[in-house]
């Protein structure tokens, strides 16, 4: 359905059956948080709650809260756009079947920003402190908005088309902020408005940002695209819309005219300030950093502003959907962008960046099944790729070992690579290298290492799910199960210190190394809590892959490094224990969990949704 507005939006969801209104009092101090996660969980309606404590403004979440619900905002025009994607792919098919690739037009058409003087944005003025304060995380350092789209421009070239449309991270209260007169601005180093701010410093002047909140929801996804370079936002934005993005300029400001609100302000140059913590989509909290912050210059909001938010936390949240959408939308653009490479995951269930598992061709002759050759090639061309280079695990099968072998099933693609893995030969470490700036599994912010696990030929072992007779284990390493087969799981003492750390990791090795048939259990993978860790395999990644920096946490039996190449036979052990630099995981407060079930009581605005 074609919206101009959010509101539409709403109206629409609720003709749909797919939102309710709240209109009882309620707190953005975590309590409006709580509530969307267990309504999210629940898989229930997009809630608008319209009696939020301390602001004149009602607010809006779990919009994305179900795929279904996703699709249901963005069709007919998703068919355009994907349409349109495959046509960049493969201009040729559209003059081997034009019918096909109609939609298409349509979304290139729309896809032309327009410049309008009608933005009912620019009729109202407000105060940050007048707007929806959501602290989400009992550790957040403040509030924050949660669904920005942050539009900056190249200092270098004045043209929309070299614009930036992102979903940055953006703290309104809190730290040293001077309130309703500075904002916090959180961007990772490869993001758009990274460049813009270096060419700013470089040429000494501040940078004009302006940040959008609401709009209609394809403006919205077009700030979290991974667009191809040259491609902006903005007309990704109006192609998805299925109408143009409409612009004007105030006081030198680009402005959304279909924005609920729109912030505008300038970037400090050669200044910081502390940012967060934050409780991030990993599911952990993003520790305080020093960030660049933002000046305010004004707070526009048209008349009826529906203010969005989401929360996010231990995947799968709201902005998995997210995901997943983007994912369909990109698929055909990811296979033609990395020749060879058929199939791409990036696991929500371990956080999306610290594990990819990707089919690809592995056709080198004669094909050297022991040693994959090619899957080398896809992978170095993966890391070098766009947000795909922020994984920090990328393991990769050769797709003539099994077509239909399925990268989105992760318990299936893990026996599949354990099966044919040498792990003598075919793990390749990234060492002192850069880490997304949201995984603390190391010491340094934005700096850890990588690993390739590249496998490719027939069958080594076959795996087990039961230990072999008079299996037994070190003093100190207790209670071991299976998270899948093949893949064991136990409870090690807790990690003080690596140096402590490699002594007690060492008395495994030795151990396993004396004892037989362990051939068909080829990982082993330590943790703080077993239970926990393989009681469900969305535990087990979450666990392993965000506990655990390559460089520093995997050993092996019979380890050695021979003409510089790290190997060992199997077992292969990660240490996916909790360290003392680790950032904290995401608890809820117990009293405003209890304080929202009340809501879900007979005659509560909850009642039958959680």
């Amino acid at each position: 359905m074609k919206v101009t507005s959010l509101r539409e939006t709403v109206q629409f969801l609720e003709k749909q059956g797919e939102l309710i209104h709240i209109s009882q009092p309620v707190d953005p101090h975590l309590e409006i948080a709580e509530i969307t996660r267990q309504v999210h969980d629940a898989k229930g309606p997009a809630l608008l709650f319209t009696n939020l404590k301390n602001t004149g403004f009602p607010a809006l979440s779990n919009l994305f809260g179900t795929y279904e619900r996703t699709l249901k905002i963005f069709e007919p025009q998703l068919a355009q756009v994907r349409s349109l994607v495959e046509l960049r792919s493969d201009p040729g098919a559209f003059l081997r079947s034009p019918g096909k690739y109609s939609g298409a037009l349509k979304a290139l058409v729309h896809a032309l920003p327009l410049r309008s003087a009608n933005a009912k944005v620019l009729t109202r003025q407000a105060k940050i402190d007048q707007l929806p304060m959501i602290k989400c995380w009992p550790g957040d350092g403040g509030a924050f908005i949660l669904l920005p789209q942050v539009f900056s421009k190249d200092p270098d070239n004045d043209s929309i088309f070299k614009s930036n449309l992102g979903m940055y991270r953006i703290q309104i209260s809190g730290n040293a902020y001077e309130p309703n007169q500075e904002i916090g601005l959180h961007y990772q180093l490869h993001r758009g408005i990274g460049n813009h701010h270096k060419k700013a410093l470089e040429r000494k002047q501040p940078l004009k940002v302006s940040i959008f909140i609401g709009g209609p929801p394809a403006h919205t996804l077009a700030a979290v695209m991974p667009l191809p370079e040259g491609v902006p936002e903005i007309a990704f934005a109006g192609a998805l819309a299925g109408r143009n993005f409409r612009y004007t300029t105030k006081n030198g400001f680009f402005i959304s005219n279909d924005a609920d609100f729109c912030i505008t302000g300038i970037l400090v140059p050669n200044r910081t300030k502390p940012e967060g913590p934050f409780g991030d989509h990993l599911g952990y909290y993003s520790n305080e950093h020093e960030y660049p912050y933002l000046k305010v210059v004004s707070v526009w909001n048209r008349p009826g502003a529906i203010f969005p938010f989401t929360v996010v936390g231990r995947p799968p949240q709201e902005d998995s959907n997210f995901g997943r959408l983007i994912h369909d939308i990109t698929r055909t653009a990811i296979t033609d962008t990395l020749s060879g490479v058929t199939a791409v995951n990036a696991v929500d269930d371990a956080g999306v960046h610290p594990l990819l598992l990707v089919k690809a061709h592995e056709r080198y002759l004669p094909y050297e099944r022991r040693a994959p050759r090619e899957l080398l090639t896809h992978a170095n061309a993966i890391l070098g790729t766009g947000q795909l280079s922020l994984a920090k695990y990328l393991f990769i099968c050769a797709h003539e070992d099994n077509p239909r072998l399925d990268v989105n099933d992760e318990p299936s693609f893990f026996v599949h690579l354990l099966e044919r893995v040498d792990f003598s030969s075919d793990l390749h470490f990234l060492t002192r290298t850069t880490m997304d700036t949201l995984d603390y599994s190391t010491s340094e912010i934005n700096a850890g290492s990588k690993l390739v696990m590249a496998a490719a030929g027939p069958k080594r072992r076959k795996l087990a799910t039961l230990f072999p007779q008079g299996f037994c284990l070190p003093v100190g390493f207790f209670d071991p199960g299976f998270a899948a087969p093949g893949m064991v799981v136990l409870q090690g003492p807790r990690f003080t210190s690596y140096p402590s750390a490699n002594e007690q990791i060492n008395r495994l090795k030795e151990h396993l190394q004396n004892q037989t048939g362990l051939e068909s259990l080829p990982l082993f993978v330590v943790v703080d809590d077993a239970s926990f860790a393989r009681d469900t395999f969305a535990n087990f990644l979450w666990v392993t892959f965000l506990r655990s920096n390559p460089s520093h946490d995997i050993y092996g039996v019979q380890e050695q490094v021979k003409f510089k190449h790290w190997g060992c036979a199997a077992p292969l052990i990660i240490d996916a224990r909790i360290k003392p630099f680790h950032s904290a995981p995401l608890e809820s407060d117990p009293a405003t969990v209890e304080q929202v079930k009340r809501l879900a009581q007979r005659g509560g605005p909850l009642f039958g949704i959680i």
